[in-house]
């Protein structure tokens, strides 16, 4: 939240220092999910980040010295919130092994766009002919990244787009419907509901008997639990430990400076995935999506200029 008067330099460049490395730590984050994919199923990532992400953010409670109160004050639209973030969690999971890192990231950041709209069609804000514009901008450089029609089009470019519409969802339920619930207290009942999510798919994995050719179809979404050995065990330890990071890096980031001033910084989650892009796997966007990227970017940059007091963080909630 940002803070009333005027705002000293040195908080603002925290706060910007904060941003970046927030989104530092989820695009690394999505990129090692992407990695653990070819050997684990979504499922088994869920319950065994779970199982770590939860002892984790009580032991920082403990040791921040906060009441392990783990009970959110407004338990119906804490959950509503939490079911959304699943269900985006799910669907850009399950496309990150059909897709570059740099094209999924480009679908999901049109989440500021789906804020902007839904805020207008549920609530009643003003869009404004300016951010009426980056709507129409931002979604025109979706059609340039999926290029739907060519050979270059795939339906899971999609799914990273209804997921980015899950997270508006849960971004307008946390601003309106969340607002005074403590931040690791939404992590946690986020964590215990992947993990019930994690254990009915398993589970249900399994009842369901599926031979080898349907689960050929999509290993990650229908593969039974694989062995792990240390390194998978490390990869998703660092995984819990980024998740919350980047949580609390945003939260700080949100607290020292302005919000229109934090999240110009945010798009850098972009850059970010290029890199982790080629890095990890060697995945360099082609010029059409880069102009699709820098569209979306554009786009999210006059959302957040028209709208500083309304703009919500896209990676302060990606616990």
């Amino acid at each position: 939240m940002s803070q009333s008067g005027a705002v000293r330099p040195e908080a603002v460049l925290l706060g910007c220092s904060m941003i970046v490395a927030a989104v530092f730590m989820v695009s690394l984050g999505d990129a090692l999910v992407k990695w653990v994919s070819a050997d684990l199923s979504l499922w088994q990532v869920f319950v065994t980040r779970s199982l770590l992400a939860i002892p984790l953010c009580l032991l920082l409670l403990r040791f921040l010295g906060q009441p392990l109160t783990v009970a959110p004050g407004n338990a119906g639209w804490v959950f509503l919130r939490c079911l959304l973030q699943v269900m985006m969690w799910i669907t850009f999971y399950i496309a990150l092994p059909d897709l570059s890192l740099p094209v999924a990231a480009a679908a999901l950041y049109t989440a500021p766009l789906f804020i902007t709209l839904f805020s207008s069609l549920l609530i009643g804000e003003a869009v404004g002919r300016r951010r009426g514009c980056a709507i129409v901008l931002g979604f025109a450089g979706v059609l340039f990244v999926i290029r739907p029609g060519s050979d270059a089009f795939s339906y899971a470019t999609l799914l990273p787009i209804l997921s980015a519409a899950c997270y508006a969802l849960a971004m307008i339920i946390t601003r309106g419907k969340c607002a005074a619930e403590n931040p690791f207290v939404l992590a946690l009942c986020l964590s215990a509901l992947l993990l019930l999510f994690g254990v009915a798919g398993s589970g249900g994995i399994a009842l369901l008997g599926l031979e080898s050719r349907d689960i050929a179809a999509n290993p990650f979404l229908l593969g039974p639990w694989s062995s792990m050995g240390g390194q998978d065990w490390a990869l998703l330890a660092v995984l819990s430990i980024l998740l919350v990071g980047a949580s609390a890096a945003a939260a700080k980031a949100y607290q020292s400076a302005p919000p229109a001033t934090v999240a110009t910084f945010d798009y850098s989650y972009l850059l970010f995935a290029i890199f982790w892009g080629v890095l990890f796997f060697s995945e360099l966007p082609d010029g059409t999506t880069l102009v699709g990227m820098i569209m979306i970017g554009g786009a999210g940059l006059l959302v957040i200029r028209r709208g500083r007091r309304r703009r919500m963080p896209l990676a302060e909630n990606a616990d």
